[in-house]
């Protein structure tokens, strides 16, 4: 018996274990648990320097952007028409002016341009067709004025593309590419044409020239009706919104002569 107790004993001893079997062959067994324990570690040593630091907090404001909007491109006196039928109508509807005399202000430095000229006009006529009472002289009668102003964006940003422009691009572009091969490639260029004469009047484009023009009633220093409206404009129709802000052509340099060498 004592003899059989010591072969167990020593064939327990002499048996590898799992893991000294792994080490033999270079791999380290590693729990689950012990896996788990670093990232346990970081994220409390997280959570507990989140009450020292503002995790949202930064050195200046940051941009953003705004909702998608439209505005339209004024570019034909068709345009201070739509304008002018669109004030008049306001005015009319307004309660306190629709039976109040209006005199239509003269153009001032400020205004005096094709479009006030044409804008003033266009407006008396909208407003005498819809049965306001307007005055050649501005004695006992509410001054109907309206002022503009012109900006130019020297520097903008990154300005998106209008919806679907670059997956219509793409669309296209992949469209050539499988028509390429074939000899009907020519009738992949149709749908593109299509689109194209199809959709091209309501092509433009973000301008950096905009105009707001703001129409206003004042009587007796108060101002009883007030609308601006902000459009798009072409950099050359600077002139027709605001002549003062047209840059002048710099002078031509002028050089004397004599018959002195």
């Amino acid at each position: 018996m004592k003899t059989a107790a010591s072969d167990t004993l020593a064939l327990a001893l002499s048996a590898p274990s799992d893991g000294a079997e792994a080490g033999r062959t270079g791999q380290r067994v590693v729990e689950p648990a012990s896996r788990l324990a670093p990232l346990v570690t970081l994220f409390a040593l997280s959570l507990a320097l989140s009450g020292c630091f503002y995790s949202d907090a930064a050195q200046v404001p940051m941009a953003t952007t705004y909702p998608y909007s439209e505005q339209q491109r004024m570019q034909a006196a068709h345009h201070w028409q739509v304008l002018a039928e669109h004030e008049a109508q306001g005015i009319l509807q307004h309660s306190n002016l629709r039976n109040t005399p209006l005199y239509v202000a003269e153009q001032n430095g400020k205004t005096s341009g094709e479009f006030a000229r044409g804008y003033r006009a266009l407006l008396t006529s909208e407003l005498v067709s819809g049965g306001a009472r307007i005055r050649t002289r501005p004695e006992q009668a509410a001054r109907l004025d309206f002022d503009v102003e012109v900006i130019h964006h020297s520097d903008r940003g990154f300005i998106r593309p209008y919806p679907g422009v670059i997956s219509l691009a793409s669309l296209g572009a992949g469209i050539a590419v499988l028509a390429a091969p074939s000899s009907n490639a020519g009738l992949a260029l149709l749908p593109p044409a299509v689109a194209a004469d199809v959709t091209s009047g309501s092509w433009t484009g973000v301008g950096d020239e905009e105009v707001i023009i703001t129409t206003e009633v004042v009587d007796h220093r108060h101002v009883l009706y007030s609308s601006s409206n902000i459009y798009y404009i072409n950099r050359g129709d600077r002139e027709h919104y605001a002549p003062h802000q047209v840059p002048k052509p710099p002078p031509i340099p002028k050089v004397r002569l004599d018959n002195r060498w």
